[in-house]
């Protein structure tokens, strides 16, 4: 397995694998004719194939090269083709062909029997699954994630909202970046970020709101990093309530009280205008007024500029520093910067923002401040959310797998919505469920309760993600004896973890190259690969799993299995028309699903204007940027910059700009206001420290995968507490020391870490989440987003006490 230590000789053969274009074809997927390959001058010996494939961890949608031999991924390279990280991996992306050889793979059915998971055959899993679901269609329910392929969500969504007219769906991405989503829809009317990575390059000043892209987006983080080796000067700020990796290239360090950044947000805007330098130009053609309203939604209260200057007047710097801890100097340093037109400045942001109970309302005005100033649109100028997961935009936000979406950016409760996606399904009128479905954390509140107590769900399907350690407050939702023993969990994974640990049914899965996939990354860039190794065993495909349970269903007789001419819901047909029997895992791979599956689902993608090119163009590249639209030479267009005249092709000549999915109809997007209030809980007497989780460099994300690593195992074994000096020398404790972390919800034992990576401040403290075996989410609040309905997992109330032996 190549790794990132390498010697001239490593970089040598870096070079030269480049060259391999991507031919290998992996058993009966069918590709276009392509160039044959250059050999690279390997050093691993004669039979290496080498093929591409976005990265599967984080959402940057890094390339690899992939190398393979008897049936096995052998090296990994960084891919120099692919724009997104010119060859460059992270220390995770270095070693993600390891991920899939760790002991314990899941190779065969489970069914929990008396207590114990015992081997069964697929035949029976997929009966027993489809016994669930008729037992009451509407009590089914389906959980993904922002891992699912863009066709497993794609066919995950058809199956739920166009087959059960059960809109109970919904991706573990409503955990990690919901908020963005409802902000972007609140402020231009239409998901996700306008503009690219390209903006890393071109900003002379990026903002971090809360985030730490150093350990989370590291390949992007370089980018920063090495514009300065080259002697440009880039200003970093970093706003946050901890010291991490990221704060140490900063510039300038804002540390702020948690939950106060709406403040900061609101004191810039206060700045722009007693200042005069809001860009009043921009904001008179391009930009209307909204506010929050008593109740929290989407829409919110018309408003106009002067009530908004009124507002925002309040939040004078020295108000800002009271709620904040922010100094007053360090805001009017911030509305100086935004201030000044000679400056290019984007702001980024991840979980800090999104994960949050005020989530949409922090997402809309650092937006505000964006617009108010005129910094967004041109290359540097931007606002941008990245994800941590490498299809939550592709597969949660465009496929719409959450519980109030269809594809393409339609919505479940809109009559026109509804009518197109039932003819673009050939389905009756009237199939598809007018009403939402329940958001993660009430899908799972309704499936832990008894049918008495209005626990409607009855059964959950899970998909490439893990609940059982990364749902909040993990007690009240998932933890054995919590679960009436009616209810059913199912579960489909590649290895064992918290989830499959207590569930009813698992089913061993196919992972990453050992199927074909598609991607869509955090800069609206959709990627391709086709399957290079076989799967461990009986693991197969999970969008296989869905066709063969709606298969079951349609021969029972389940009628939204049938389409309005009574064909199956996933009929497909070779070249000659004949039918191909996909649900039968033999003959799955006669054809390629996936192709068949996005064809479909392209459809879809026009009336967002997040246009997507036939399935063969993005064979062919690195991935390519919605919109796209063909040239009049036949030639495929991607699109980096929306809205902006110079690059949106959707934007009418002489405009400059145009928000063409306006909340408003008239082509102008929204500057929000919403004051800062209190969250839920904060610390007291009883509880008197803040917790914040979240990730680390090695491990990603519940660690499934990155834990079965030997070297990223071995280089971060365990997840542990980081806490102030001063907070562990006034409890007695010693750095390494074993602690009880407690909140009012439940508690863990842990070891201190202090002066480690992290360094929070006095009175907080932060834990990891990797760890199985320390399940901080026992520890943190389930509180959310009364809008988005995403988690805080930032800020709750605990307390640390030495572990009494």
């Amino acid at each position: 397995m190549s790794s990132p230590d390498r010697t001239e000789d490593r970089r040598t053969f870096l070079k030269a694998a480049a060259l391999a274009a991507a031919t290998a074809v992996a058993a009966r997927g069918t590709r276009p004719a392509q160039a044959a390959p250059q050999p690279p001058l390997s050093r691993m010996g004669d039979g290496v194939t080498w093929d591409k494939a976005p990265c599967r961890f984080c959402g940057t949608g890094c390339h690899v090269q992939v190398g393979t031999r008897g049936g096995r991924v052998v090296a990994i390279a960084g891919d120099p083709q692919a724009e997104v990280n010119k060859g460059l991996l992270c220390v995770k992306g270095y070693h993600v062909g390891l991920a899939l050889y760790g002991a314990d793979r899941l190779t065969t059915p489970l069914l929990r029997v008396d207590g114990k998971q015992v081997p069964i055959s697929w035949e029976r899993a997929i009966s027993i699954m489809a016994d669930r679901v008729e037992l009451d269609p509407a009590g089914f329910a389906f959980y993904g994630s922002g891992q699912w392929t863009i066709p497993e969500g794609y066919a995950a969504q058809k199956f739920m909202k166009g087959g059960l007219a059960n809109n109970h769906i919904d991706p573990n991405a409503r955990l990690c970046m919901a908020s963005a989503v409802t902000g972007f829809l609140s402020v231009y009317g239409v998901d996700e970020p306008a503009g690219t990575y390209t903006d890393l390059d071109k900003a002379d000043v990026i903002i971090l709101w809360g985030n730490n892209p150093a350990e989370m987006h590291p390949v992007l983080f370089s980018r920063v990093i090495d514009r300065r080796s080259r002697g440009e000067k880039v200003t970093i700020i970093d706003i946050g309530t901890r010291r991490t990796r990221s704060t140490a290239h900063a510039d300038h360090y804002l540390e702020f009280q948690p939950h106060t950044d709406l403040a900061i947000a609101n004191g810039i805007a206060q700045q722009l205008l007693a200042n005069g330098t809001w860009d009043k130009d921009f904001v008179e053609a391009h930009c209307n007024f909204r506010k929050s309203g008593e109740k929290p939604d989407l829409n919110g209260v018309e408003s106009s500029f002067q009530e908004y200057a009124a507002l925002v007047a309040e939040y004078t710097p020295e108000r800002v520093e009271e709620l904040s801890g922010v100094p007053a100097d360090d805001i009017r340093m911030l509305g100086r910067l935004f201030g000044r037109r000679d400056l290019k400045i984007t702001s980024l942001w991840c979980m800090g923002m999104n994960q949050h109970t005020r989530g949409t309302d922090i997402n809309r005005l650092v937006h505000a401040v964006h617009l108010l100033s005129g910094h967004f649109g041109k290359p540097g100028d931007a606002p941008t959310s990245l994800t941590g997961q490498p299809s939550a935009c592709g597969t949660a936000r465009e496929v719409g797998t959450l519980a109030h979406l269809l594809p393409g950016g339609r919505l479940v409760a809109n009559d026109e919505h509804r009518k197109q996606a039932e003819e673009l399904w050939n389905l009756p009128a009237g199939r598809i469920n007018p009403k939402p479905g329940a958001h993660t954390v009430e899908m799972f509140s309704l499936w832990s309760k008894p049918k008495a107590d209005g626990g409607s769900i009855h059964t959950i399907y899970v998909q490439v993600t893990n609940p059982g350690q990364t749902l909040p407050n993990r007690h009240l939702l998932l933890d054995p004896g919590v679960k009436d023993p009616d209810k059913f969990l199912i579960v489909s994974d590649v290895y064992p973890t918290a989830t499959t640990a207590v569930a009813d049914l698992v089913l061993p899965a196919a992972m990453w190259v050992e199927k074909n996939g598609m991607y869509g990354n955090s800069e609206r860039r959709t990627q391709q690969w086709f399957r290079q190794v076989l799967p461990p065993g009986q693991a197969r495909d999970d969008c296989w799993q869905t066709i063969a349970l709606a298969h079951e269903l349609h021969r029972r007789g389940m009628p939204g299995m049938k389409d309005k001419d009574g064909r199956f819901l996933f009929e497909m047909k070779d070249e000659a028309g004949r039918v191909v029997p996909v649900w039968d895992w033999a003959h799955y791979y006669d054809l390629n699903v996936d192709r068949v599956l996005f064809e479909e689902y392209r459809t879809f993608t026009r009336l967002k204007h997040k246009d997507l090119a036939p399935y063969d163009e993005y064979v062919r590249s690195r991935g390519l940027r919605w919109p796209v639209v063909q040239q009049a030479d036949g030639t495929w267009r991607e699109t980096q910059f929306r809205f902006a005249e110079f690059d949106d092709p959707y934007v009418e000549k002489g405009k400059g700009f145009q928000f063409y999915h306006s909340v408003t109809k008239d082509d102008r997007a929204l500057i929000w206001f919403a004051d800062y209030r209190p969250p839920p809980e904060s610390p007291d007497e009883q509880y008197p420290l803040w917790l914040c989780t979240g990730r680390v460099l090695e491990h990603w994300h519940s660690g499934t995968m990155t834990r079965r690593v030997p070297q990223l195992r071995d280089a971060m074994p365990q997840a542990y507490l980081e806490m102030h000096r001063a907070d562990a020398a006034k409890l007695g404790i010693q750095n390494g020391e074993l602690v009880t972390l407690e909140s009012r919800r439940g508690s863990i034992d842990l070891p201190v870490w202090l002066d480690g990576r992290g360094r929070p401040p006095q009175g907080s403290v932060f834990v990891p989440f990797f760890d199985e075996r320390l399940l901080v989410n026992r520890v943190t609040l389930h509180e959310h987003c009364p809008i988005s309905k995403q988690p805080d997992y930032k800020k709750c109330a605990v307390r640390v006490r030495r572990k009494v032996v």
